[in-house]
């Protein structure tokens, strides 16, 4: 089947690698066809997840939706879960009552390089974008014109698209024995605001539209001429010599020229029902805006409340017991021995307690009204709330560790010497972090609250997935808080300042000037963070920098988790940040961090974070800004020179940031710790 594009697929044909290979080795052939390459499940989650385009070292693919995931994981008797009740609990209310489990990515550890243990498994992707130009002779064309090469089965990396033959620029055949040329993906794509991805329509652009005059199958090339930088390229019909330039595609007079959106979601193989009618524009395939994951994240510690104490012994017991829990309903001694047989630790209920429990754990899921009420009110400090709460509680001990989730704690006293504000420091030995992905944007980031649903595009061919895929990072961190009644003496005094009216004026002008359609159904006011959050996110970026200096771990490792709002009726105030490093595929404990929350070794470390925060290389340029109209950006005395973080570390991709909050800087009063020259 071909589509409108000129691009081959079958849409009625299940993505199965595994199959392919399987078919072709009966067939006799060589082949490794099933394997080009391997990633990190972190990565896997936030940078190249279904949807996106996932460099290799000779093209590109795209990982597809979770319908062929299922059909991967069907190759084991059993499918693992990652339990995280609380993080369950949001997910369903994103994505529907009927999401029954979180799994990991389908993937198991090998002994040794050569074993064939877990070959059976991995993450299906298809090649995207199919259309390819070779590097010989500019030929554009696509994949099913070329040669595809994978021999090798422990050198994925050597998979490869060659032309063959290619007789070069010139047109002349090459030199015996070297008429192949690799192949690499044409970079141009079309993508609309809806989350819909699509090839470029080459043909129907060098012809303007029109089928070439001089053959069914004309023959295109794509030529470069500034280096590849931008559109710079040039498409050329060598059947009928028209020629036109990809930079006419740019900008808003580009897409007055683009055909209209056709609804295309490559990663599942489809089209969006009843098509889209949305204004594409050009992208290109390593574009930043490409794709943006919408990710929920938790810190795994018991929930005091006892509500959700019972949701989430409920939840143990419906996971463990599955359908064995309705047919035994009645049967307590059934449903302990059940229990003892899963390894659920039940001796502390009493037959009252596990009736209760019995009865939370097969009751009916909440109606689709109950749903959508809950998720208009959602806001995802809701998913912190209970994490501060217990951070709230002294440990009661060294190495405190609760059973459940395995978090461990430890006190720590605060030195003489550190810096006054800072009220309380824990030692976090231990903790796991559970983190699930619900889909993704493309063009524009997802807002997580009242944001328009249908920006967000489904992983699967239905909206209403069984499941969704999650990774459990496990690490250690260093627990600060702030005195409240001096952050909101601070917050108080910064609210009325001019340099906090300009960063409200530039993130109303930001928030407009959005691409989709969120700007104009929300108000930015709801989507500005509070004078403490930016207080704490400066400082946060300040230790990270700090910290990699004598933890042993670089400063994209280190990460932050950020407890930053004023109390209400449902839930206190919060004024406290969370540095941990944590890994996927090792217990991510070397210690270095946690060692560094010694009260002697902290408040050096903190006095030395706001020491450097008082300078910056970019001063005092740096040190003065502020966006003023027709200035859009949010942030203000902050710069890579001084306190701005890697991707992997900030929560907000380096968005509200100021120093003069941190610190009293040339021309500013505000800052919470005082002047530069006190540390």
């Amino acid at each position: 089947m071909t589509d409108p594009s000129g691009v081959l697929y079958d849409s009625t044909r299940p993505l199965d690698p595994m199959g392919d290979a399987e078919t072709l080795e009966k067939d006799g052939a060589r082949k490794n066809f099933a394997k080009v390459g391997s990633a990190r499940p972190s990565s896997l989650l936030y940078t190249y997840g279904p949807g996106s385009i996932m460099d290799l070292p000779h093209f590109t693919i795209m990982p597809s939706g979770l319908d062929d995931w299922d059909r991967v994981w069907k190759r084991r008797g059993g499918i693992p879960t990652v339990h995280a009740p609380r993080l369950l609990e949001v997910v369903r209310v994103m994505l529907g009552s009927q999401v029954g489990e979180l799994r990991p990515f389908p993937w198991e550890p090998k002994p040794t390089i050569f074993s064939q243990e877990g070959r059976d498994l991995g993450v299906p992707a298809r090649v995207f974008p199919q259309w390819m130009r070779c590097t010989g002779c500019d030929r554009l064309a696509p994949i099913s014109v070329f040669d595809y090469t994978n021999t090798k089965p422990f050198r994925t990396d050597d998979a490869i698209f060659e032309h063959s033959p290619c007789h070069g620029r010139r047109g002349r055949v090459a030199k015996k024995g070297s008429t192949r040329r690799p192949v690499v993906p044409a970079r141009y794509l079309l993508a609309c605001v809806k989350g819909h991805l699509d090839e470029f329509p080459y043909d129907w652009w060098v012809h303007e539209g029109s089928a070439c005059a001089k053959a069914d199958v004309p023959v295109l090339k794509m030529r470069e001429r500034a280096g590849g930088k931008g559109a710079s390229a040039v498409i050329v019909c060598e059947s009928c010599n028209a020629t036109r330039p990809m930079n006419e595609a740019q900008g808003d007079a580009g897409r007055a020229k683009l055909p209209l959106c056709r609804g295309r979601l490559p990663h599942l193989d489809g089209f969006a029902d009843g098509g889209c009618a949305a204004e594409p524009r050009l992208m290109l395939v390593g574009a930043s805006n490409l794709w943006f994951p919408a990710t929920l994240s938790i810190i795994d510690m018991p929930r005091l409340d006892p509500k959700e104490q019972l949701a989430d012994d409920a939840d143990r017991i419906r996971v463990a017991l599955g359908d064995n829990l309705t047919k035994f309903s009645g049967k307590p001694d059934v449903i302990r021995a059940l229990l003892d047989a899963h390894g659920v630790p039940n001796d502390s209920w009493s037959d009252t307690q596990l009736q209760e429990l019995i009865s939370a754990a097969i009751k009916p899921p909440m109606s689709e009204d109950q749903r959508q009420e809950k998720k208009e009110h959602w806001n995802p400090i809701d998913l912190l709330v209970p994490e501060w709460r217990y951070l709230q509680r002294d440990p009661a001990s060294d190495f405190h560790t609760d059973e459940r989730s395995g978090l461990t704690l430890s006190p720590r006293a605060i030195a003489n010497d550190m810096p006054a504000g800072i009220s309380r420091v824990l030692a976090v030995d231990r903790l796991r972090k559970v983190n699930a992905v619900v889909g993704f944007t493309r063009i524009d980031e997802l807002d997580r609250v009242n944001d328009v649903t249908n920006r967000l595009v489904s992983l699967t061919r239905t909206d209403r997935p069984k499941w969704t895929v999650a990774t459990e990072d496990r690490g250690e961190g260093v627990f600060l808080q702030l005195d409240e009644d001096l952050v909101r003496a601070w917050e108080d005094r910064v609210a009325s300042s001019e340099l906090w009216a300009s960063h409200k004026a530039a993130h109303r002008r930001n928030f407009g000037r959005r691409f989709s359609e969120t700007a104009e159904v929300v108000n930015p006011e709801e989507r500005m963070q509070p004078p403490r959050y930016w207080l704490l996110h400066t400082l946060a970026h300040s230790l990270i920098r700090e910290m990699a200096m004598d933890s042993g771990y670089g400063a994209a490792s280190l990460s932050e988790r950020i407890y930053a709002w004023r109390g209400d009726g449902t839930r206190p105030a919060a004024a406290g940040i969370l540095i941990c490093t944590t890994a996927s595929d090792s217990d991510g404990t070397l210690g270095g961090l946690v060692r560094l929350s010694e009260p002697d070794l902290l408040a050096a470390i903190v006095s030395g974070a706001l020491h450097r925060a008082g300078r910056c290389s970019s001063d005092p340029v740096c040190a003065v800004r502020t966006p003023h109209d027709p200035e859009d950006f949010l942030h203000g005395a902050a710069c890579h020179c001084c306190v701005m973080a890697s991707e992997t570390s900030c929560e907000r991709a380096n968005r509200f940031l100021d120093r003069r909050f941190l610190l009293a800087l040339p021309g500013s009063d505000l800052g919470f710790f005082g002047r530069p020259d006190d540390w």
